[in-house]
């Protein structure tokens, strides 16, 4: 029986509920966070209890040894939480040169920066929760302890990610091999999959409020393996750390208001798309011309975005200043009726997994969290499930560059939650996971639900375009060929893809002010669910 195999569309509905609602893309894991719901948490607890299991449920995409964001709406107010680790001390690039590389590696021990996911449960835990950590990641060890059957687009990733990583040469990768791979192979599509290592440690995290990670065991394990191997990460880099809360940025758009996390990641180029957009022609659904002015827009937004977006302090121009108005009117003129090779903006003198919670308090999560790239480094800590991201492979070792690889620094970072208001009532989070896909899926969906009023399935469910540079595009299957030919017309290189595996992976929660019904859509591009109360 082919599992991937689905010869007829399928249709999906909105989910409503009032109690509660968690959406994400494992089944399974949306019901760890229901369940936390159901046992007197709140959203905030559901969206660990949801994070934690992913890392046992959705290794592919995610893992313990990785980064997460946040923007919690509690009490009327919008919350941001940074916990993105910065590159070790002993990480410079000089370093880096010495070993060979040109360019940032993408796999291996130099592009592993500190984890800040572990932080980022303990601190929401503390600051916002209702239940302990220890309440909160037991589901998550239960499933790492007793196993659990691979659903198909997991099994479809494990198994590519296999193949790519049997290619990596050094012992160092040899424990990836004995935690994914146990028996030879990568667990297929309905397979049990379990680690008793990956419980060990989220039990250890749970009962130290995650300090074990950062100061016990656990970190002396992470530095004893990066001393054997070579590899930079040390204790004294761990128990430095520390999340960040911030104050999330925002832009207006057509009456509401769309947030982001502020730089060191992504989100603002979400921001800056949808101001170029407003400035230009009212959108018409399932136009050329709208969609060419969306990829022009959104161009335009990246290549400033790439060009300046770091640590903010190190940035050389100001977050406001690319989010004003009169920045969206400058780049908006460069938009005409051709395609363009966009160049980055002249400055003025002087990826993940993704998941969203809600209760019936008002309480709202938007959280994502990712090892970057797949499984990330490919480094696994033996005994642990511990997989490392390569975060750091977005470093650059270009001296003048904003983004220029220094210890203690945080990098240019892909993963973005998102969460939109009006009136100063919480609309609702929203996120759409994958690289440089996630601020082109964030500006696609609030169109969608703006400009079109299409419902959160709706807004998910509808096919995507994807600019790749200059004037290549890429575009899903099921994008319809009238529009495909007509933005080639305006000189626009497009690829017709013949999956969605590249397009995002989204999850959208909206909250009626009025009556607090919830309504939910998830992610047909993989196994997502969404779980109601």
């Amino acid at each position: 029986m082919d599992y991937l195999n689905h010869p007829f569309p399928s249709q999906r509905h909105t989910v409503f509920a009032k109690r509660g609602m968690v959406a994400t893309s494992q089944p399974l894991a949306a019901q760890a966070g229901l369940d936390i719901l159901k046992k007197g948490g709140n959203a905030i607890d559901a969206a660990i209890a949801t994070a934690a299991a992913l890392t046992v449920l959705e290794p592919t995409s995610n893992g313990i040894g990785g980064d997460a964001f946040a923007l919690v709406w509690v009490k009327g107010e919008l919350h941001g939480l940074n916990a993105s680790g910065p590159s070790p001390e002993l990480l410079t690039a000089e370093a880096v040169k010495a070993l060979g590389h040109e360019k940032m590696p993408k796999m291996g021990l130099t592009p592993i920066t500190v984890p800040g996911t572990p932080a980022a449960w303990a601190e929401l835990s503390k600051k916002f929760g209702r239940l302990s950590l220890e309440e909160t990641l037991q589901p998550a060890i239960s499933y790492a302890e007793e196993g659990y059957p691979l659903t198909p687009i997991l099994g479809k990733y494990w198994g590519r990610a296999y193949n790519a990583y049997k290619r990596l040469e050094g012992p160092e990768f040899a424990h990836w091999f004995d935690t994914f791979a146990p028996n030879g192979r990568p667990p297929e599509i309905g397979d049990i999959w379990r680690s008793q290592g990956h419980a060990d440690t989220l039990r250890a995290i749970a009962k130290t409020d995650a300090r074990d990670f950062y100061e016990g065991e656990l970190a002396q394990k992470m530095e004893d393996f990066m001393i054997e191997y070579g590899g930079f990460l040390r204790k004294s880099d761990l128990a430095s750390y520390q999340v960040e809360w911030v104050k999330p940025i925002s832009t207006s758009y057509r009456g509401y208001e769309v947030w982001e996390i502020p730089p060191n990641g992504q989100g603002m180029v979400a921001l800056m798309a949808l101001n170029i957009f407003e400035q230009l022609e009212e959108p018409k659904w399932q136009s050329a011309d709208t969609y060419h002015q969306q990829i022009e827009a959104m161009k335009l937004a990246f290549t400033d975005g790439q060009a300046y977006i770091t640590e903010q302090k190190e940035m050389p121009v100001s977050v406001e200043h690319l989010l004003s108005k009169d920045y969206a009117t400058i780049r908006a003129k460069e938009v005409n009726d051709k395609a363009i090779d966009p160049k980055p903006y002249e400055l003025p003198s002087g990826g993940t997994v993704y998941l969203a919670t809600a209760d019936d308090e008002g309480n709202m999560v938007s959280f994502i969290q990712s090892n970057y790239m797949g499984f990330g480094s490919g480094i696994v800590i033996p005994g642990t499930g511990i997989s490392l991201q390569n975060r750091g492979a977005d470093f650059t070792l270009e001296e003048n560059h904003p983004n220029f690889l220094k210890p203690g620094k945080r990098t240019y970072h892909t993963i973005i939650p998102g969460f939109m208001t009006k009136d100063k009532e919480a609309v609702g989070p929203f996120g759409v996971m994958g690289g440089y896909m996630q601020p082109q899926g964030h500006f696609q969906v609030v169109s969608n639900t703006i400009d079109f009023l299409l419902n959160p399935q709706a807004a998910l469910d509808t096919p995507r375009w994807q600019w790749i540079g200059g004037k290549k595009v890429q575009v899903e299957p099921e994008f319809p060929n009238y529009l495909v030919q007509a933005l080639q017309r305006k000189g626009h290189e497009i690829e017709v893809l013949p999956d969605g595996g590249s397009f995002g992976r989204g999850q959208i929660i909206w909250r009626n002010p009025q009556t607090g019904v919830l309504a939910g859509g998830t992610e047909s591009r993989t196994d997502g669910m969404i779980a109601a109360w």
